[in-house]
């Protein structure tokens, strides 16, 4: 994937989620992909729209009697409607906003939640003393945020309140704004998180820097 993120961009986050992690007790992990799935279904449902909407232009042309040069014979009608797909096709693979509007949303949901719990576990953020790991996980392709908190978060960290989270990613997110947009979450993880921090030492149990484009 390009970089997500500057050098400048990723020290300044680096720097904040150290504050976090003294300030309320938890050891949190940032990661960005590209995509979670190479869902290979999606050219091909490019392909029959666009081989579907080539063939009924077509028999439309026919049945008017246009005389459209594409309907001089039935090889060049089958020819124009597999190349209108094939063409769909090719802009699905390289043009990631045009295949997003063949991908379901349930899909890219379960997908981006399991892509986020096999990094969970590949990384290793159960280890963490006291369970206290977290995972914010941004997938560009689905756009989608995973907020995935471990089992000694549960009493501190509500269901309503990883949606806050969530919320606070997901704006500047959809302006592109990566960095922003991890800030923001950083930012009302803590508030939410500060009423409970026991105030006591922590130590740092996970490797800095933020994952990128990382496949489990």
């Amino acid at each position: 994937m390009n970089h997500a993120m500057n050098d400048q961009e990723r020290l300044r986050l680096n720097q904040r989620v150290a504050e976090v992690e003294r300030n309320v007790d938890v050891q949190v992990v940032l990661a960005v992909v590209d995509r979670c799935d190479v869902y290979a279904e999606l050219p091909w449902k490019a392909f029959a729209l666009g081989a579907s909407v080539a063939g009924l232009l077509i028999a439309l042309s026919n049945m008017l009697g246009s005389g459209c040069v594409y309907c001089a014979s039935s090889f060049i009608a089958v020819s124009a409607t597999l190349a209108v797909g094939a063409m769909c096709a090719l802009v699905c693979v390289i043009a990631p906003a045009f295949a997003r509007l063949f991908l379901d949303a349930v899909r890219a949901e379960v997908e981006s939640r399991q892509y986020a719990e096999s990094l969970f576990l590949s990384r290793e953020l159960f280890a963490v003393r006291r369970r206290t790991g977290i995972l914010v996980l941004v997938s560009l392709f689905e756009r989608r945020v995973i907020v995935l908190p471990d089992t000694g978060l549960s009493e501190r960290l509500s269901q309503d309140a990883i949606q806050e989270v969530i919320a606070r990613i997901t704006k500047p997110l959809a302006s592109g704004q990566i960095a922003n947009a991890f800030g923001e979450g950083l930012n009302r993880l803590e508030s939410l998180l500060a009423v409970t921090a026991t105030g006591r030492p922590v130590e740092n149990e996970l490797p800095d820097g933020i994952i990128e484009g990382e496949r489990p």
